[in-house]
Parts: structure tokens; C-alpha cells; sequence
């Protein structure tokens, strides 16, 4: 397994990598769900690229970069038991040689959005560094978590509308036997707020079993669930996070603050026409 730390040492590590290309793009501190989507890119590609690369443009004023886990040994661990072929660790530097970009991607109406209006400009900050490891790497298909559903989907639209010419793809998200959406961001949950954490799935099974009565019998069945937990937003979006539709499939997202950790969660939702 190659480790590049610079652009150059990629771009050699690129040049010997053959046939089809995938990489999995990470902020390290990996987990089963990372190492699902090494898994899904190993199964998919000839060869594999992982990036580890904790992106500063993504945190917020109130969001302390400095914080984030840092576990490159354990990481690279992973990603070599995982078959991986190249791990690209960059410093910010390497990535953003001229300081923080002045020019950097609009995410659109739907980057203001859910995750979007409680966390101004993270988007434009993840598509921006996606963007710039998608050319770095120059892979033909890119593997990202269902976890974050509104980041891949987002993801997919800056491909298609800036014809990048990467083939972008979900993997479903990996949980604990409870449910648990696995999470760098659950390492800081204390013993009662993981058990308390695990409203948020079981909201989502609770909805979407309520699908067959129609949108707002799902939404009632999640909050319902959730109890004494004050969530940031309860939302049921069409599969591409426009407005939800009457009935066919549709996507439920959920986000909450348990204790300091702030967790996400979604599932697929097939609704019926309602009574």
C-alpha cells in the first residue's frame, strides 16, 4: 500500500494504479462504516484510493476543527486490511497551497438546507474539497455513506451539473445491533447518551412503518418516537431532498443533539396514498 503525503507522491501513486480507479474519501478516525465503503470500492474497482484528510473549510465558528479525532496509524490499518492500494494523507497545505480558496463550489438552493440552515456554508466547504480530491485522485467512481444522505446527494448533483465524469455512489449505512447509526461522533456519547442516541433509528423504523398511511402519519410516527428528544429538524424529502411526494418512495431524515455530540440519521421511506 502507497502512502502519498504531498501531490507529487499521488500523482506517482496514481500513475501506477491500473484499470478501473474508485476512491472513498474520509476524515479518518475509521470505523466499520468506512471500511464498508472500502469494501463496496474493492468489489467494484481494480484499484483503490482512500483519502484521510480532516477538511477545515467543512467546520463551522462554533465547530472546533482542532477536536476532531486524528488516528492516522489505526486508520492506515484499516485501509491495508481493507485491500486499499494508495492512501492519500494530505496536510492543508498540500490541499489548499494558497491559504483558504477564495473561489469555492456553490452548493445551490439545497446546501442551505436541513444540514445546510443549521450549519452555514458546510456544504460549499464539502463540495469544495471533493471536488478538488476528485481531481487530485482522478478516480472513475467515488463510494460515500448513506449516512450522510444529503452530502451524497449533493455530491451527485455537483457531478452531473459540472460534468465531471465520476460515477457516484451510496453505500448503505452500517449500524450497531441497536440500531446506531455507526459514527466518528459517537465516541463522545457517555454511557446514557449512547443508549439515550438510539431513539433516533428506532424514530426512522417508526416512520417508515408508517408509510403506508401517508406523509404525515410517518412524520408523527417519528416525533412520536422521539420523545423528550428536541431534534433540529423531522423531515420527509422525495429521494433527491425535493418536496415529498404523495406516495412512492421518499427519504426521512432526522437530526438531534444528544447531549455535545449532534447525530444525523435517515431512511428510505415508501409511502402509500394515505387515508
Amino acid at each position: 500500500m502507497k502512502i502519498a503525503g504531498t501531490r507529487g507522491e499521488l500523482a506517482k501513486a496514481r500513475a501506477a494504479l491500473e484499470g478501473r480507479v474508485a476512491v472513498v474519501m474520509t476524515m479518518g478516525a475509521l470505523h466499520e462504516g468506512h471500511a464498508a465503503l472500502l469494501r463496496a470500492a474493492r468489489k467494484s474497482a481494480d484499484s483503490v484510493i482512500a483519502t484521510i484528510f480532516v477538511n477545515p473549510l467543512q467546520f463551522g465558528p462554533a465547530e472546533d476543527f482542532t477536536r476532531y479525532p486524528r488516528t492516522l496509524d489505526a486508520d492506515l490499518a484499516v485501509c491495508a486490511a481493507e485491500g486499499v492500494d494508495a492512501v492519500f494523507t494530505p496536510t492543508p497545505e498540500v490541499v489548499y497551497p494558497g491559504g483558504e480558496p477564495s473561489v469555492r463550489i456553490d452548493a445551490g438552493p439545497l446546501g442551505d438546507e436541513l444540514e445546510g440552515a443549521i450549519r452555514p456554508g458546510h456544504f460549499s466547504g464539502v463540495l469544495t474539497v471533493v471536488h478538488k480530491l476528485l481531481r487530485l485522485t482522478d478516480p472513475d467512481v467515488s463510494f460515500y455513506g448513506e449516512k450522510d444522505y444529503q452530502q451524497l446527494t449533493l455530491i451527485k448533483a455537483m457531478a452531473a451539473d459540472l460534468d465531471m465524469g465520476v460515477e457516484i455512489t451510496g453505500v448503505p449505512t452500517v449500524r450497531e445491533p441497536d440500531g446506531l447509526a455507526l459514527s466518528s461522533r459517537n465516541r463522545y456519547l457517555s454511557p446514557s447518551e449512547r443508549q439515550l442516541a438510539k431513539v433516533l433509528s428506532a424514530a426512522l423504523r417508526a416512520g417508515a412503518a408508517a408509510g403506508g398511511e401517508g406523509p404525515q402519519a410517518v412524520l408523527s410516527a417519528a416525533r412520536a418516537e422521539l420523545g423528550t428528544v428536541q431534534a433540529d429538524y423531522v423531515e420527509l424529502r422525495s429521494p433527491d431532498l425535493g418536496p415529498v411526494p404523495r406516495s412512492g418512495e421518499a427519504r426521512l431524515l432526522i437530526a438531534a443533539r444528544i447531549g455535545a455530540p449532534r447525530l444525523i440519521d435517515n431512511a428510505s421511506v415508501h409511502l402509500g396514498s394515505g387515508k
